[in-house]
């Protein structure tokens, strides 16, 4: 049988999946034990969440396909540079749209906050979440994803795992049903960003850009306080346009920006690449 074959054999797919799932929970429990001890707990979680997808996708790929890392949409080149340039500016242009225009009309404001974070806090956290948002898409948009968009279509591949990307936040902190429903629409993005480039770049930088943006306007991500400036954003405005605790992406300025994110993610001069997982040759090789 074909790898092409193969993948659209309910059976064969259901075991890649369940193994590539299995990988990922395996190394996940070990790393959340170990690495807190190396890089304290902050760090831990980020860099467990990206190892553990990393080896999840290795090993799926090296067992069924025979490739590397390459193969899940991580080749590096011209293309994936521009679409990690464009997801970057995407990500934190719509961050902006959202929290710029209340801070103008006087909805909000910036304060100081009375500990204001270390030297140097600034430049871990940035690592923090690069390595974090890395870390999710490769996870949610990496191999269990594509196998599933070649077997069964896109549109079977991205409402569910962005579905799926949704109801994973509903344990943080102060979760509301409008932060999960906006979160949901960020994980259904960042699938078609993956088939609109085959490769994970620019839902990465989109993912990363949205992450950096919010605290450092001083407010919550995903119900996450994450100190990295010396100010928070105090609102005046009610919880539909703050968000509340859970932060902007609880808020209908969000789902506004969602929207604009959805044309510009639509309209952006992307590099599409070739995915070997989505897009096969026809002889399966």
């Amino acid at each position: 049988m074909s790898r092409v074959a193969a993948r659209k054999d309910p059976f064969h797919f259901a075991i890649c999946l369940v193994v590539y799932v299995s990988f990922y929970v395996a190394s996940d429990f070990v790393l959340l034990r170990t690495l807190p001890w190396l890089v304290g707990a902050f760090f831990a979680a980020s860099l467990a969440v990206l190892v553990a997808s990393l080896f999840a996708n290795l090993a799926a790929l090296r067992i069924y396909e025979n490739r590397g890392l390459a193969a899940a949409g991580l080749a590096v080149n011209r293309a994936s540079v521009r679409n990690l340039a464009l997801g970057v500016v995407g990500g934190t242009g719509s961050a902006c749209l959202v929290l710029l225009p209340p801070l103008l009309a006087g909805a909000a404001r910036l304060t100081p906050i009375p500990d204001p974070p270390a030297i140097g806090t600034l430049s871990f956290v940035t690592a923090a979440l690069a390595i974090g948002s890395a870390g999710e898409e490769i996870l949610f948009r990496g191999y269990g994803f594509q196998i599933l968009m070649a077997a069964a279509g896109p549109f079977a591949a991205i409402f569910p795992v962005g579905a799926l990307f949704a109801l994973m936040h509903t344990g943080n902190p102060s979760a509301t049903w409008f932060g999960i429903a906006n979160t949901a629409g960020f994980g259904i993005l960042f699938g078609y960003a993956y088939y609109r480039t085959r490769d994970l770049w620019l839902p990465i930088g989109l993912h990363f850009g949205w992450n950096l943006t919010l605290p450092l306007f001083g407010v919550n991500v995903s119900g996450l306080k994450i100190g990295m400036t010396g100010h928070e954003m105090v609102w005046k405005a009610g919880a539909l346009w703050s968000g509340g605790e859970y932060g902007p992406e609880a808020s209908i300025l969000t789902t506004a920006a969602l929207v604009l994110l959805w044309v510009y993610v639509g309209r952006a001069p992307i590099g599409r690449q070739i995915s070997p997982l989505t897009d096969p040759p026809k002889d399966g090789a």
